[in-house]
């Protein structure tokens, strides 16, 4: 029977709910906003198999890729829309293209992420974009095992913790299946994000002049209505610079057709809240799925520092880094569909730290959580959280002023 006791060993892949043959395992939040597993002990047969497919209890071992490439769709339009080099999006269509099936993560109604399929071409676009909350998984390892056993292709992309649920809930390699993971710096608090989303659109709104006294209702239902699109990396001050995107439909209070709220990275509260490691998930600060454990065939991520290792390659309009980590991976990898060129492996990692360390919780983490609920302005709550405690200032102090004494003496470069 599963049962977490600590909250860093699971990383809410669902694999052990959606295995379990009696059904006894539903995934719900906790007061982080962070699901987890739930075992109904009057049903429960105790047949192991949820502890048999959790990722958690049983880690791969680290893989390195075969090839990386530094590289970007050739298709500008795509490239564009992309988070970074709008690799995923060919990926997918050659998927397509074959009668496959395509996994990936969209917006739902409550514009919270959630895996879905398609069939489609047309449906790989709201897939398309980096989502910076953790997603629902749902039913989607049962969902792709089904299209699987049936003989259809499957490509199935997610987070590294999200892809090693998949293979440990299969329990067996299928030929047609391709998996896509990310470099992943960690997944952020559907609650927060919830209620950041709710207050910003909620200020919004009330700039209106003739909202007709109109009022956000408790579940959101009316900032919700108005959301038209949501991008974390919108493009619109350049790739190494992005910005957050909100854009709104006005039109049942003023007549206009659309709105949008734009802020570039370091003037948003919720993109600070994420990079700076307080709302992520505890797993994250202990991640199962580093350096290759996922055993995926191709991971896709921005190539930071493609500017120093290769400035000519660099146009500030998204370069993505590919890892081809099976030969699966290298024959499913479309070449003639991409600007690309190989790089070695050490000089892409030595920028990108993400793929092989976990995030440190921030200092205030638990305080920030401890006092969320009863916060009255989370765009003011944020910062306030992100001052670094009297104990973390000096520590870091000293350790600059010790690396400094290294460099001094000649025993650190």
């Amino acid at each position: 029977m599963i049962n977490i006791v600590n909250k860093k060993d699971c990383c809410g892949c669902s694999a052990c709910a959606q295995r379990c043959p009696k059904q006894c395992i539903s995934m719900r939040a906790d007061n982080e906003g962070f699901l987890y597993p739930i075992v109904d002990t009057a049903t429960c047969i105790d047949c192991g198999l949820c502890e048999k497919v959790c990722p958690v209890i049983n880690q791969a071992e680290p893989q390195l890729p075969l090839k990386v490439y530094a590289a970007y769709n050739k298709n500008e339009e795509v490239r564009m829309q992309s988070s970074s080099g709008g690799i995923f999006t060919i990926l997918a269509e050659e998927t397509i293209k074959k009668g496959g099936v395509v996994f990936g993560v969209k917006f739902n109604e409550d514009w919270m992420p959630e895996f879905d399929y398609t069939e489609t071409i047309e449906g790989i676009t709201p897939f398309r974009g980096s989502k910076y909350v953790q997603a629902i998984v749902g039913n989607a390892y049962k969902e792709a095992e089904r299209f699987l056993k049936s003989g259809r292709e499957v490509l199935f992309s997610g987070t590294p913790c999200q892809i090693a649920g998949l293979k440990k809930y299969l329990q067996k390699e299928y030929d047609k299946l391709v998996t896509v993971d990310i470099i992943c710096h960690g997944v952020p608090s559907p609650k927060v994000w919830d209620m950041y989303l709710k207050e910003t659109c909620s200020k919004l709104l009330k700039t209106i002049p003739d909202r007709k006294n109109s009022v956000v209702s408790a579940n959101g239902g009316e900032y919700k209505s108005c959301i038209e699109a949501i991008s974390f990396r919108s493009k619109i001050t350049g790739w190494k610079k992005f910005s957050f995107l909100l854009k709104l439909n006005f039109s049942n209070y003023d007549g206009k057709n659309t709105g949008v709220f734009a802020e570039t990275l370091d003037k948003n509260a919720f993109m600070h809240a994420f990079l700076s490691d307080t709302i992520l998930r505890p797993s994250c600060h202990a991640c199962p799925a580093k350096q290759g454990k996922s055993h995926s065939d191709i991971t896709i991520a921005d190539f930071w520092g493609i500017n120093i290792v290769d400035p000519a390659f660099d146009d500030d309009k998204g370069c993505g880094v590919i890892f081809i980590n099976t030969t699966k991976g290298e024959t499913s990898y479309p070449t003639s569909r991409t600007v690309y060129k190989e790089k070695n492996f050490d000089e892409v990692i030595a920028y990108n730290s993400a793929y092989y360390q976990s995030s440190k919780p921030h200092p205030n983490r638990k305080k920030f959580f401890k006092g969320l609920n009863d916060c009255t302005e989370l765009s003011s709550y944020i910062p306030k959280m992100q001052k670094r405690t009297f104990r973390s200032r000096i520590t870091n102090k000293l350790k600059r002023f010790v690396k400094a004494i290294l460099q001094k003496t000649g025993l650190s470069k």
